[in-house]
C-alpha cells in the first residue's frame, strides 16, 4: 500500500496557469486506485452516452431494456443484480422506461415482472447497435484484445470485492 503523504507528491505545478490538459498518469493522485478508477468511468461514461444519443436513452435505461427483450418477465431484483445496481436504481430506471411506454410492469402477489411492449421490441436492433458502435469507439483507442483482458480482469476485481 502507498503511504497517503507519497501520493502528494505534485508532479506539475498547479499555480494560477492554466494547464489545457493534464493525464490521469500525470496527477498528483495517479497512484490511487479510487481515482484512476474514477477517471476512465468519467471518459468511458462520456463515450457511451455518445453512442446510445441516437435512440434517445442512456446507456443504462438501454441495457434494461436489452436485457427484459432477452429475458421478458424478469423480476426486478434480478435486473438489479444483472445490471449490478441498486433496487431503487432500477426502479427509478423502469419508471422512466414505463413513462417512454417501452415496458410495462406486471404484478401477481408478491412478484412484478417488466415486460417490453412492441415499441420496446421494435427497439431492439437499435439498441445492439449502440452497443456495436460503442465497443468500436472505445476498442479504436484501447484494441480490441487489450480491451478483453482489461474486462475480463475488471470482472475478477469486482468480484474479489463483493
Amino acid at each position: 500500500m502507498i503511504p497517503f503523504f507519497a501520493l502528494l507528491k505534485i508532479n506539475q505545478p498547479c499555480n494560477n496557469a492554466v494547464i489545457p490538459y493534464m493525464k490521469a498518469s500525470e496527477s498528483t493522485f495517479r497512484n490511487c486506485l479510487y481515482f484512476t478508477a474514477n477517471a476512465l468511468a468519467r471518459k468511458v461514461e462520456k463515450m457511451a452516452i455518445e453512442s446510445w444519443k441516437s435512440v434517445g436513452l442512456s446507456p443504462s435505461h438501454g441495457y434494461l431494456l436489452m436485457l427484459v427483450n432477452k429475458e421478458p418477465g424478469l423480476q426486478p431484483g434480478c435486473i438489479a443484480d444483472n445490471l449490478q445496481l441498486t433496487p431503487s436504481t432500477v426502479t427509478r430506471l423502469i419508471e422512466k422506461l414505463e413513462a417512454m411506454k417501452l415496458v410495462v410492469r406486471t404484478s401477481g402477489g408478491k412478484a412484478t415482472n417488466v415486460y417490453p411492449t412492441p415499441v420496446g421490441k421494435k427497439l431492439l436492433p437499435q439498441l445492439k447497435q449502440c452497443v456495436d458502435d460503442f465497443n468500436r469507439s472505445y476498442s479504436n483507442f484501447i484494441g480490441k484484445e487489450e480491451c478483453s483482458r482489461m474486462v475480463e480482469n475488471m470482472h475478477k476485481l469486482a468480484d474479489k470485492m463483493t
